[in-house]
C-alpha cells in the first residue's frame, strides 16, 4: 500500500514516523533557515537523531537500510515542511550508498557513527595527483549542500599526471571520487539564491590534501560495488530518491492554497453589477487550477513510485540484477526525477495563478 504524502502506517519504518514528527519544529525554524541560508544546527541534529542521514546505512552496521520507496517518502515528508530540509536530507543520506564502493572494513572505520551526514560534489572539478599510497587533491567544488552539518564529503576529481589529465585508451579522462573530512576543506560563502536558499550549498576549496587510496573510488571501474544486498546492487541507485524533494514542495504548495481557500476571492462584473462576495474555494477558476495541479502532482508521484518500485522489485530478485539494462541506465533513473520536478513546478505555478484571483476588482 502506498500512503499519501506525509503519512505513515504502523508497519512503516521508525525513521519515516520520526521525519513526519519533525514537521512542526522545521516549520518553526523556517525564518532562520531562510535568513541563515543553511539548515540550523538544531534542525540538523534533530534529523540526525531521527535517523534521516543514516537511513541508507546497512543493517550489518546497525543502520535501517531503508528501501528506495521509503527513502522517497522520508524526503517528501521533510520537504513538505521545508524544501531546503528535504533537499539536505536527500543529499546527506548518500553515505549509505557511496560507502558501498569502498572496502567495507575501511568504510566502517570511517563511519563509526552511521547517523552522520555526508556532502557531495561528484562533478569532477578537482585535480587528483597520484602519489605513493593515494592522491594529493586540489580544487574548488561547487554546490556542496548541507556542508555545514556534514562530517565527510565525496568530491569528484580528474587524475592529473605532469600537469595534464590522464586519459585511457579511448581518450577519456580518468576520474576519481575522493572522501575528505569537512575539516580538511574550506567553506566559501557562495550560496546566495532564491530557490532552496536554505540548503547551504556553498563551494568547498581543497588545497593539496592527501587522500589515502582506500578513501577513493571510481565510477569507471567495473568492480565498483563492494557490499552485498539489493539496495547496493545498482551503483546509481542514489539518484532514485531525487524526486522526493520536488514531490514534497509541490504537495505543500497545494496544501497551502487549500488552507487559504476560505479567504475572499476576486469578484467579477456581471452586466451592470458586481457579483456577490465569495471566497476563494467558490471561484471556478481556482477550482480548476487546484484540480489540475492535483492531477499533475499525483501523476508525477505515481510515475516515480511505479518506476522506482519496479526497479526495486527487480533488484530484490535472487541475482540482484535489473531486468532491463536500458530502462535502468542512469539517464532512465534520472528521468523520473526530472519529470517530477517539471510537473511539480507546473502544479505550483497553477497554485500561484489561483492565488492571484484573491485580488478584488
Amino acid at each position: 500500500m502506498t500512503y499519501f504524502a506525509g503519512q505513515a502506517g504502523k508497519e512503516d519504518s521508525p525513521v519515516l514516523h520520526a521525519a513526519i514528527g519533525l514537521a512542526e519544529q522545521i516549520r518553526a525554524a523556517s525564518d532562520e533557515i531562510e535568513t541563515g541560508r543553511r539548515i540550523p544546527q538544531s534542525i540538523a541534529a534533530a534529523m540526525r537523531e531521527a535517523g534521516v542521514f543514516g537511513m541508507v546505512m546497512p543493517r550489518a552496521w546497525g543502520g535501517p537500510e531503508l528501501d528506495p520507496l521509503t527513502q522517497i517518502r522520508v524526503i517528501e515528508a521533510l520537504a513538505m515542511a521545508d524544501g531546503s530540509v528535504g533537499w539536505c536530507a536527500m543529499i546527506g543520506c548518500d553515505s549509505g550508498y557511496i560507502t558501498a564502493f569502498l572496502d567495507q572494513d575501511v568504510a566502517r572505520a570511517m563511519y563509526p557513527d552511521v547517523l552522520i551526514a555526508t556532502g557531495a560534489a561528484a562533478t569532477t572539478t578537482g585535480k587528483a595527483r597520484r602519489v605513493p599510497g593515494g592522491y594529493r587533491v586540489d580544487g574548488r567544488f561547487p554546490f556542496v549542500s548541507g556542508c555545514h552539518h556534514c562530517e565527510w564529503a565525496w568530491l569528484g576529481c580528474t587524475i592529473f599526471v605532469d600537469g595534464v589529465p590522464r586519459v585511457d585508451g579511448n581518450g577519456v579522462p580518468e576520474t576519481r571520487q575522493c572522501f575528505l573530512r569537512l575539516s580538511q576543506c574550506e567553506i566559501l560563502d557562495t550560496w546566495y539564491t532564491t530557490g532552496l536558499c536554505g540548503t547551504g550549498s556553498n563551494d568547498l576549496v581543497v588545497r593539496d590534501v592527501f587522500v589515502p587510496e582506500e578513501h577513493t573510488f571510481s565510477f569507471q571501474r567495473p568492480q565498483l560495488i563492494k557490499r552485498a544486498g539489493p539496495l547496493y546492487a545498482f551503483p546509481f541507485m542514489f539518484i532514485a530518491k531525487g524526486p522526493g524533494t520536488a514531490l514534497g514542495i509541490a504537495r505543500h504548495a497545494i496544501d497551502a492554497l487549500i488552507e487559504t481557500a476560505g479567504k475572499p476571492a476576486r469578484r467579477y462584473t456581471l452586466g451592470e453589477r458586481v457579483e456577490a462576495p465569495k471566497v476563494l474555494r467558490d471561484d471556478v477558476y481556482v477550482q480548476d487550477a487546484v484540480g489540475r495541479a492535483e492531477t499533475l502532482l499525483t501523476s508525477a508521484r505515481a510515475h516515480v513510485f511505479d518506476v522506482v518500485g519496479d526497479l526495486w522489485a527487480s533488484l530484490s530478485t535472487a541475482d540482484n540484477q535489473p531486468r532491463s539494462n536500458l530502462r535502468y541506465s542512469p539517464p532512465f533513473i534520472r528521468i523520473p526525477s526530472e519529470f517530477a520536478w517539471t510537473w511539480c513546478s507546473s502544479s505550483t505555478k497553477r497554485r500561484a495563478a489561483a492565488r492571484s484571483t484573491r485580488r478584488d476588482r
